[in-house]
């Protein structure tokens, strides 16, 4: 028997853990180098390159971008809307009145907060977001307002944000410098997807079957 195998008074946890004793017993602490060669925050936010690269990115995932001017937003809205056959729309908190179309839809107030099979009968959710992240075609929301809480983001089969140039960054580093920390914060790439069901790709388990972005620049 080796000093390895289990004997009949050791566990597996044994074993692994006296393994680990004894590599760090034999480790230099003065040999081992870490690398802190991390991507830096960019400093190029709402720039065009780095508006063309979220568009890009999100076009990846099958999401729609609208890219419009701040007069525009509203036309936007709608228009998402109506694509998506979305006629009950719920809105958070904290969303601009001046954002929603006067006709089309049915806006539908979280406040207070609606139930889950209130939410369930909506056909979609119009939010603004905390942040956007270029490089990975990212939307965060951190239940700020105009975001409203989390089940907003998951519950609805379509999704609209509205994000304006200047909260769209290139990098994670330089989006989470923006973040704070302590909020719940959620985050979303594209329309919801998954293939864990049979390796067959499925759209709207876990949220939104559609997601459109009205970019605002």
């Amino acid at each position: 028997m080796t000093a390895d195998q289990p004997t009949t008074a050791q566990s597996g946890r044994d074993i692994i853990l006296g393994r680990v004793r004894k590599a760090l017993a034999q480790a230099d602490p003065a040999e081992i180098s870490i690398p802190r060669d991390y991507e830096p925050p960019s400093d190029d936010t709402g720039s065009a390159d780095v508006l063309d690269l979220f568009a890009q990115r999100l076009g990846g995932y099958d999401a729609v971008v609208r890219r419009v001017s701040g007069d525009g937003v509203r036309e936007a809205v709608a228009a998402a809307l109506r694509e998506r056959g979305a006629r009950r729309v719920v809105v958070p908190p904290g969303f601009p009145d001046d954002h929603l179309p006067a006709e089309g839809a049915e806006w539908v107030r979280d406040e207070p907060p609606l139930t889950v099979g209130e939410l369930d009968a909506v056909d979609g959710v119009v939010t603004t977001a905390a942040v956007a992240v270029a490089d990975s075609g990212t939307l965060v929301l951190d239940g700020s307002s105009g975001q409203g809480r989390r089940a907003l983001s998951l519950v609805p089969d379509s999704m609209v944000v509205v994000v304006t140039a200047d909260q769209v960054v290139r990098n994670l580093p330089a989006g989470i410098a923006r973040l704070d920390g302590r909020r719940p914060m959620t985050f979303v790439s594209g329309p919801s997807a998954t293939v864990d069901i049979e390796l067959v790709r499925v759209a709207g388990v876990h949220g939104p079957r559609n997601l459109d972005v009205v970019l605002v620049s």
